[in-house]
């Protein structure tokens, strides 16, 4: 039996999105049955979340798509949640993709192993000499707006909420998850041209002390991260992104005993946020 007065969750998510390579909807109808054991429950799309989450004691952001499809509506998500101190999970302190990609520009030019990125033609001498280029939206995700242009026409790039990267022949990408702190499992694409054909990683201390170094510079005390990053031809890893936002988890793709185990962990993470905020709903 289902106890009574159980901490209440909004959980956010756009069941109908289509992503490349992944059914959202699958994960979130899954993952939210799983955690109704602990919480009451209750799914919403992401427009919906600014009228609906007064009613609730915390909001989990999860599978919610790419924000830049409801730009205003999430600005204003974030401008209520913030004002109204609303517990939102993640919270909205990331420093990463939740903030845009610009994060890059700035860990690149702190010399972290991230694929060389700048946002300014006059810095374009920074990045090592390439056949092609990368150019993205700073605001960009699933790869919209991704354009891959020649290294002659390097001086055309119209600057201005754009990022410039060297396009790497990396032999394959690699996903680290992390719930807090702490490491969960990893997974990886051998086939660069496949990005969401996953199979279980084996990380090494290496890899683990490399995914931590960012965990750590993101200063997220509660929260799921998963740090992307793809194999160089030196054999490097080099960071592609640190998603915190609404990352997606492919827990199809990792044995039960593992998702057992992070579908426990978020729980507990998620009791810690609410038991920071509201002793007695974290407890009920």
């Amino acid at each position: 039996m289902r106890p009574v007065n159980q901490p209440r969750l909004l959980y956010v998510t756009d069941l109908a999105y289509e992503a490349k390579g992944r059914r959202y909807c699958d994960e979130d109808i899954r993952l939210s049955s799983r955690l109704r054991s602990d919480f009451d429950l209750a799914l919403c799309h992401p427009l919906d979340a600014v009228r609906l989450m007064g009613s609730f004691d915390a909001v989990v952001v999860r599978n919610s798509g790419p924000v830049l499809h409801y730009q205003a509506q999430y600005d204003l998500f974030r401008e209520r949640a913030t004002a109204d101190g609303v517990l939102v999970y993640n919270p909205l302190t990331g420093r990463a993709d939740m903030t845009g990609k610009r994060y890059l520009v700035d860990l690149s030019a702190a010399g972290y192993p991230v694929i060389p990125t700048v946002d300014r033609a006059e810095d374009l001498g920074r990045l090592p000499a390439a056949p092609a280029y990368v150019v993205k939206p700073e605001a960009g995700a699933d790869s919209i707006g991704m354009e891959i242009v020649p290294a002659e026409r390097l001086a055309e790039i119209a600057f201005g909420g754009v990022l410039v990267q060297p396009l790497i022949p990396f032999r394959y990408e690699v996903s680290f998850y992390f719930v807090d702190h702490d490491f969960q499992y990893a997974l990886h694409a051998p086939d660069p041209a496949r990005r969401w054909e996953l199979v279980p990683y084996d990380a090494t201390a290496d890899d683990l002390a490399f995914a931590r170094r960012f965990v750590e510079w993101n200063t997220l005390e509660h929260g799921i991260q998963r740090v992307d990053a793809c194999r160089a031809p030196g054999g490097e890893l080099l960071l592609v992104e640190l998603e915190d936002l609404n990352p997606y988890l492919s827990l199809e793709s990792v044995d039960p005993g593992t998702q057992d185990m992070f579908v426990a962990r978020m729980t507990a993470s998620l009791h810690d946020l609410l038991r920071s905020r509201w002793p007695l709903a974290a407890s009920r």
